[in-house]
């Protein structure tokens, strides 16, 4: 047993050209795999991104209401009602909705305004590099993300342009705030928001709840429930998990995504299992010789099954470390890859179990061998 792993190495880097050939194969299965499961999750983590930097315990939507960007409206009335229950430290009222952003130049593009009490801290704008967050408590203020600089027609702190006819200035920008939808999001302050998406002064989007440290929350959630009519009352969990099963199977995009990693998943194996399938095969006269000299079939088995392990880790070891690369590259584009522990974990059991399946797709080729062949050569 102690020869395996010299004999199964020695196999691999006798004929470099042929274990470069075969480490390509099982690399770009890998990375084929990788990305395309990165993108799946990061389009799922990005469909929730306002969703997980709310400062919310519990959420009051409208009936019906799918996703964060639902255009559905509700009375702001109910902010009292909610206010009053048991247990609930704060009630927020959000206002959030399309609209459209006039350049200098003229030129008009959409935007997706969001706008909130700011004294509150209920959802303000994050990860902020230039300007004053609190200066969005001023009239016609607006915080816009640097990664639009080109579509908003924004160049700096102070820049200007108009909503809906109204003027507005630039006072902060943060960096890394993108939609999936490509429409740039705009922070402004509640007050502005309904001026900006046309809606009633006694309306409102949603109602951000945060309830007090010693509350039971099941108990407020059902007393909540029971205050807001025919409304919807959910967790920032449930709420998460509306939001991104939405856009994941509700519409094409996330279909589409999913759809490619399993093609990805497929193809991967499929070249992986004719790569290893080759190379096993190209090492006929190798294994024909260990069984001339006596060597047991399950003394081979382990030979090629060592043999696709050391692929299987060398492969694997050099694609993490180009999705390392393609990771850090797409962290700023519209749609970054996302690859996270537990992805890395079952893709490397992925690619173990593929490189062992090939081996023993091969293996039933190796013991047909008669062992006399290596005598005729």
């Amino acid at each position: 047993m102690s020869l395996v792993p010299t004999l199964a190495s020695r196999n691999l880097f006798h004929d470099r050209l042929r274990f470069v050939a075969t480490l390509v194969g099982i690399v770009f299965s890998v990375v084929l795999v990788m990305i395309q499961m990165g993108l799946f999750l990061g389009f799922g983590r990005m469909v929730t991104t306002m969703i997980d930097h709310a400062s919310a315990d519990l959420w009051v939507l409208p009936r019906g209401a799918k996703c964060f960007e639902d255009p559905s409206l509700l009375d702001a009335k109910l902010r009292d009602k909610v206010a009053s229950v048991d247990g609930v430290a704060s009630v927020v009222p959000l206002v959030i909705g399309f609209s459209d952003w006039r350049l200098e130049s003229g030129e008009m593009t959409p935007i997706f305004v969001v706008g909130a009490d700011l004294r509150d801290g209920s959802l303000r704008p994050w990860n902020v590099v230039e300007g004053d967050v609190r200066a969005l408590s001023q009239n016609g203020a607006v915080v816009v993300d640097r990664s639009y600089y080109e579509r908003l027609g924004v160049s700096k702190i102070g820049s200007t342009a108009e909503i809906r006819g109204r003027r507005v200035k630039v006072v902060a920008l943060t960096d890394g705030i993108r939609s999936f939808t490509t429409t740039p999001y705009v922070f402004v302050d509640l007050k502005n928001a309904r001026t900006y998406t046309g809606a009633f002064p006694d309306r409102a989007s949603n109602l951000l709840v945060r309830l007090k440290p010693d509350a039971d929350r099941d108990t407020v959630l059902k007393a909540v429930r029971a205050q807001v009519g025919e409304h919807e009352v959910l967790t920032t969990d449930e709420f998460r998990s509306r939001s991104r099963s939405f856009w994941l199977f509700g519409t094409g995009a996330g279909a589409a995504l999913f759809a490619g990693a399993l093609l990805g998943v497929i193809v991967g194996t499929v070249i992986v299992a004719q790569t290893l399938y080759s190379s096993t095969k190209d090492h006929l006269s190798e294994f024909a010789t260990l069984r001339a000299m006596g060597s047991s079939n399950a003394y081979i088995y382990r030979v090629i099954i060592y043999q696709a392990l050391l692929n299987a880790i060398i492969g694997f070891i050099i694609a993490t470390a180009i999705g390392a690369v393609v990771v850090e590259m797409t962290a700023k584009s519209a749609l970054p890859i996302v690859i996270t522990p537990w992805l890395i974990a079952a893709l490397f059991v992925l690619t173990v179990v593929m490189c062992v399946a090939s081996a023993i797709g091969a293996i039933v080729r190796v013991v047909r061998i008669d062992p006399a062949t290596v005598f005729m050569r």
